[in-house]
């Protein structure tokens, strides 16, 4: 390995400091003919491959994104779209494996509800947290059947119920629900859903 040294510090014998010395010089010939012909580069820049354009919109886009997934799914309750139902449309639902029986009984208010929860006058947002929260408490205390009332109030120019139309949507969203279907006129008729409620024989 070589030793560097500055002209401050040079050795103290002055012979081995020669030999030193001539030593380099010869180096210096191998290298100066060695670098014969070769060209200096005028710039000392690397040229790398152009890197991609960054999207400036890119962080714009995910919020975006994140922000209306935030919008339309809520407690797994959409807000999108919702089909429009008429105040006088009755609601019907059930899933595939319920027996068409015990449909037909809670269609016709044969199966006595243990609960009932009025969403009259609340604002959308407001209904679906009391919708959640409701379903889930009656789910936690065995209740087989419950009732909904949605109203039958419209917005003026398009004859939709507001209400009614969210609630069919959310209603078929919950999997503690396995049916519902619009109510006999002495229990709010079309303005009211019976709703049946997982019990301990579909797999609560």
């Amino acid at each position: 390995m070589s030793k560097t040294f500055q002209p401050n510090n040079r050795p103290s014998d002055d012979s081995s400091f020669d030999d030193a010395f001539d030593d380099n010089l010869d180096e210096m010939d191998l290298f100066r003919s060695a670098m014969s012909g070769v060209k200096k580069i005028k710039s000392d820049k690397v040229i790398l491959k152009t890197p991609k354009k960054k999207d400036i919109n890119a962080a714009v886009k995910r919020a975006a994104a994140t922000a209306a997934e935030d919008k339309f799914v809520v407690d797994n309750l959409s807000e999108g779209n919702i089909p429009d139902k008429k105040p006088s449309d009755i609601l019907s639902f059930k899933v595939p494996d319920l027996p068409l029986r015990t449909f037909q009984e809670l269609k016709k208010g044969e199966i006595s509800w243990q609960e009932g929860l009025d969403l009259h006058g609340q604002v959308v947002e407001e209904a679906r947290a009391e919708l959640y929260t409701f379903i889930q408490d009656c789910r936690a205390r065995r209740f087989r059947s419950v009732i909904v009332v949605h109203g039958k109030s419209w917005t003026e120019g398009s004859g939709r119920a507001e209400l009614k139309s969210y609630v069919n949507v959310w209603l078929r969203q919950m999997p503690e629900v396995i049916a519902f279907h619009s109510c006999l006129p002495a229990d709010g008729g079309t303005g009211a859903v019976y709703v049946l409620l997982k019990t301990k024989e579909w797999g609560a």
